[in-house]
């Protein structure tokens, strides 16, 4: 009677822990590097801070805006903002006038 002796192998252990961390690695890498991962959430975290700062000078902007716009809306005109206005529209300016002209980030 023949029998056959197979030699053991030290793969077949090794098939479980070498399958575990290439699973983990794959997982791993998309944690820190992928589209929800650590790397993401530091991008968002600057862009919001970035974001944060431009709705401040937004608002500022508006405000400076809105308080121009109350002189003239409020049922009562201001007689220099309505001529401000005026001038500039027709953009005309008297004789014994000085003309400055600003930027318009340079308003109050």
């Amino acid at each position: 009677m023949w029998t056959r002796h197979h030699k053991r192998r030290n793969t077949g252990r090794l098939i479980t822990p070498v399958i575990a961390a290439v699973v983990l690695s794959y997982f791993g890498f998309h944690a820190y590097q992928g589209d929800y991962g650590l790397k993401a959430k530091e991008r968002l975290s600057e862009k919001i801070v970035v974001l944060e700062t431009e709705l401040a000078t937004l608002e500022r902007t508006r405000g400076r805006l809105e308080e121009r716009l109350s002189l003239i809306n409020d049922g009562t005109l201001e007689r220099d903002m309505l001529d401000e206005q005026i001038r500039r529209s027709l953009n005309l300016v008297q004789e014994n006038e000085i003309l400055i002209f600003r930027t318009s980030g340079q308003h109050n």
